[in-house]
C-alpha cells in the first residue's frame, strides 16, 4: 500500500504514529518532500474521480491510500483493513483537532 501525505497534515501525522506503533509496512510518500512526489500526487488529484469532492471544496486530499491493485480511499480504517490491520482505536490518535464554538477554541 502507498500512503500520500504531508507532515503539515494532522491526519497524516496520526497515520504515521499508528504505523510506527503497530510496525506494519506501507510506503509513505511525503508530497512536500520533493517535486517528484508532489507531481505524482497532483497527477492523481487532478484526474481521479475520487478527488472530485475534494477539488470542489478546495481540499488537498491527504492522507490518500492506494492499494497494490489500484483501489483508492481516503478512509484510514478501510486502508488498514487492506493490510489485515484492525480499525484505529481512540487511544491511538495522538493529535486531536481543536473544536471551536461560540465560547472560543478548546
Amino acid at each position: 500500500m502507498k500512503v500520500y501525505g504531508a507532515e503539515i497534515c494532522i491526519d497524516c501525522r496520526n497515520y504515521k504514529a499508528i504505523q510506527k506503533a503497530r510496525g506494519f509496512d506501507a510506503e509513505y510518500i511525503d508530497i512536500t518532500e520533493s517535486t517528484t512526489n508532489l507531481k505524482e500526487f497532483l497527477q492523481m488529484r487532478d484526474k481521479e474521480p475520487i478527488f472530485a469532492p475534494v477539488r470542489e471544496h478546495s481540499g488537498i486530499g491527504i492522507p490518500f491510500f492506494v492499494r497494490e491493485d489500484g483501489a483508492k480511499t481516503f478512509d484510514m480504517n478501510e486502508a488498514l483493513s487492506w493490510i489485515d490491520q484492525p480499525p484505529v482505536r481512540d487511544e491511538e490518535i495522538l493529535e486531536h483537532r481543536n473544536s471551536c464554538g461560540i465560547n472560543g477554541c478548546k
